[in-house]
């Protein structure tokens, strides 16, 4: 099986790390170039392009489902979950799975008058009640590339009347993801969107926005921008861009053509590219005689194995070590080559 994405790419390296960062697109390195030798030479005014932001807005609403106007930009997961967490009332509920990443659960516990409840993976859908405010998960669990049972969640969800918040930073660029089936859904674009750290997306409905204030809203939280540089905002934008921060233009220019060139691959043909590449590389751990976690995620964890990592990154070979785990993930940079060669190092 051949790499996808052509001569974009050519790691020095045998990378099968995504989970923890993308590899960067040569397109994307040449944008970010190209700004910083503007702004170096004092032609960048204001220091990047409106137009490279609402560019990578609109992409990444292409690529989950949702339009534009349903999608806030920003520099982290945490932030834009801080927004929510700020408008839940006093007291409320939020149920979450038990070892669920950092940046999802403790903008809720740091609040300090919210219920955060944990409970493993697999039982969450089940755990959801009449009091339960809000669900708060990752599609792909971060630690060992598990895949919720989102159906579940949702069905669940609507039972009780709660919302979903959905991380989609292990997932989005994969797994093919209907942002618009979830409340809220939070994305760090630097790992499966190959974008740069800086640049990250919040959806919200337009339900879900009735309860939310903009709270770090600034000038371009307006709707009309021209009106809204000094003294207060007037009116705030109708659209989710109310919940914008204001962007990294750096990262932004380069997330432009990260995310042109994801929907030119297209996350179906990417998901049947990953997924084959882990399911081979779990074939071959289980002959070497491991227990790689189950599923048809394209993380494979092998729980036990991380204290291999420095060995295998000795030979040329990028994975991580995850709560005890080794992880690789797979993405569309990589070939059987690449899966073969990991295996041939973990089999001495």
């Amino acid at each position: 099986m051949d790499t996808l994405g052509g001569a974009e790419f050519a790691p020095t390296s045998t990378y099968l790390s995504t989970s923890t960062c993308g590899l960067l697109p040569r397109r994307s390195v040449e944008a970010v170039r190209r700004l910083a030798e503007e702004i170096a030479a004092g032609w960048a005014g204001g220091s990047g392009s409106f137009e490279a932001t609402e560019a990578a807005r609109a992409s990444f609403g292409r690529i989950v489902g949702v339009g534009a106007e349903r999608v806030a930009i920003g520099g982290s997961v945490a932030v834009h979950v801080g927004l929510i967490a700020a408008s839940l009332p006093a007291g409320a509920e939020v149920l979450a799975p038990e070892g669920e990443f950092s940046s999802v659960v403790t903008p809720f516990v740091a609040r300090g008058d919210l219920k955060v409840r944990y409970v493993p993976l697999e039982r969450i859908a089940e755990a959801v009640g009449p009091v339960t405010a809000l669900v708060a998960l990752s599609a792909v669990q971060s630690a060992d590339g598990r895949v919720a049972d989102l159906a579940a969640v949702r069905g669940a969800a609507r039972t009780h009347g709660a919302r979903v918040l959905l991380d989609a930073s292990q997932a989005a660029g994969w797994l093919p993801l209907e942002a618009g089936e979830y409340d809220y859904t939070v994305t760090a674009a630097f790992k499966y969107l190959l974008c740069p750290r800086g640049a990250s997306f919040l959806t919200v409905t337009e339900d879900a926005q009735r309860s939310m204030a903009p709270a770090h809203a600034g000038w371009l939280a307006a709707e009309d921008l021209s009106r809204g540089t000094y003294g207060p905002v007037e009116e705030f934008a109708r659209s989710a861009r109310r919940y914008d921060e204001p962007p990294a233009f750096l990262a932004y220019h380069a997330a432009e053509h990260s995310l042109a060139l994801v929907e030119q691959v297209g996350v179906d043909r990417i998901h049947a590219h990953d997924t084959a590449l882990a399911a081979r590389f779990r074939r071959g751990l289980t002959e070497l005689g491991h227990a790689p976690v189950p599923g048809e995620s394209a993380i494979v964890a092998v729980p036990g194995l991380g204290y291999r990592e420095p060995e295998l990154a000795r030979a040329g070979i990028v994975v991580a070590a995850r709560a005890g785990n080794m992880r690789a993930s797979f993405h569309l940079y990589n070939s059987e080559a690449d899966v073969d060669r990991a295996l041939d190092v973990l089999s001495g």
